[in-house]
């Protein structure tokens, strides 16, 4: 598809700098109309100001649409998610990829709605939102054209980015200058939403250095949480949190209650090294307050009520699961086939488990389900009716089977 046959095109629109530069740019270099598309997946921001900035830059009002879609985002996307306990290696909880599919949708829906050919994004070509944007656009309709500004512009640094807004008269947010009116080096490039926070660049691009006090906007220190510890209930329904403390609750609302619990005692802070999907290894830093909380409850009334085998195919299945969406392969057969997998699994979880919060630890201290399969009869060191511990003997020399003939076999050499 050539620029001339492009006529209209969807940018997802943060108002920021970056993706207020890309409007202008793509009205003067597509000659296209342009509709913008906000999401407010609960980043703390206020979302609104960007129809007043779309408007001033000579888009329709009827082609400015403010999405709030953070309910949608919980419960379809980190929900689900979760139910995986899934985790890219080891350590990060997914909260920038798993918005990227939903922002995807929201901008191929816009542009069935509206009759665009293309749609635009402002990630750059060395990370790991453009193939999550693209991927995710052309699952959902592969006739689409997708358009990558930073893949194609000469505007390589923020320098360039700020003196183009200059020319172009486009209105430069006083955090991006100095006290005398000049560009200002921006020490982190952030993403949030109502899972995480990140933070990428500058001081952190050395992975040698410590991540300044100063740059954690979410959570309390550890150091400085209160010394009194707090517990919360968390109740479980197929597999997701249903409840706080016994008050039902959307899931939107759910997770920013545990989010506010988890600021309060230092929770969900990680400082990670990470293999990108386009090459090169990238230092993050990430807050993820109540997502840590919800992985470590889910995982405990899963506990009682998965059975071994299904748990442990279920964590090895976890790694690609994460990976998949790591990468941005949400809409693909192979994450929804998993997908089935881990929901038939979470059929019977189901329960409360009691949390204990102090200095950004997250502590079970209990759990019950009336699915649970731990049977006190069994398991008790007392005595009891139920179990022949003179069958162990059996079990465990039928086992050992293979390593018995084994051995008489090394014997005869």
């Amino acid at each position: 598809m050539s620029k001339k046959d492009i006529k209209k095109v969807v940018l997802a629109y943060s108002g920021g700098l970056d993706t207020s530069i890309i409007l202008k740019w793509l009205q003067d270099e597509y000659n296209a109309e342009v509709i913008t598309f906000t999401a407010d997946l609960g980043q703390g921001e206020e979302v609104e100001p960007a129809r007043t900035k779309a408007i001033a830059c000579g888009i329709k009002p009827e082609n400015v649409f403010i999405l709030d879609i953070k309910e949608e985002f919980v419960k379809d996307y980190v929900f689900p998610m979760f139910r995986a306990n899934a985790i890219y290696e080891g350590e990060y909880l997914l909260g920038t990829s798993i918005a990227r599919p939903l922002i995807a949708k929201k901008l191929i829906d816009i542009a069935n709605q509206t009759g665009a050919e293309a749609v635009s994004h402002g990630a750059t070509g060395k990370g790991n939102d453009q193939v999550r944007f693209e991927l995710g656009a052309l699952a959902l309709r592969p006739d689409i054209k997708v358009i990558a500004p930073w893949r194609e512009w000469e505007l390589n640094s923020r320098e360039s980015l700020l003196e183009y807004a200059k020319k172009h008269g486009i209105e430069i947010a006083q955090k991006h200058l100095d006290k005398d009116g000049n560009p200002a080096v921006s020490p982190y490039s952030m993403d949030a939403n109502l899972l995480h926070i990140s933070y990428e660049g500058l001081h952190l691009e050395n992975p040698a250095n410590e991540p300044e006090e100063s740059m954690w906007l979410w959570t309390t220190p550890p150091e400085k949480a209160p010394d009194k510890a707090e517990y919360l209930t968390l109740t479980y329904k197929n597999g997701d949190p249903i409840a706080l403390n016994g008050v039902e609750m959307s899931p939107a609302t759910l997770l920013t209650k545990l989010n506010e619990y988890g600021n309060k005692h230092g929770i969900g802070r990680v400082d990670i090294v990470e293999n990108r999907y386009v090459g090169m290894k990238a230092r993050g830093c990430y807050e993820t307050p109540g997502g840590t909380i919800m992985l470590k409850a889910h995982r405990a009334i899963e506990s009682i009520c998965l059975d071994r085998e299904a748990a442990h195919l279920k964590d090895e299945l976890m790694p690609k699961y994460a990976k998949l969406i790591y990468q941005g392969y949400w809409f693909s057969p192979e994450r929804e086939m998993l997908q089935a997998a881990i929901d038939a699994t979470q059929k019977n979880v189901e329960g409360t488990v009691k949390i204990k919060l102090y200095k950004g630890n997250v502590m079970v201290v209990g759990r019950e389900s009336i699915n649970s399969l731990y049977d006190d009869a069994y398991s008790t060191f007392e005595k009891d009716e139920v179990y022949n511990q003179k069958d162990a003997e059996g079990f465990i020399r039928l086992n050992a089977l293979r390593f018995i003939i084994a051995g008489k076999n090394k014997n005869r050499k």
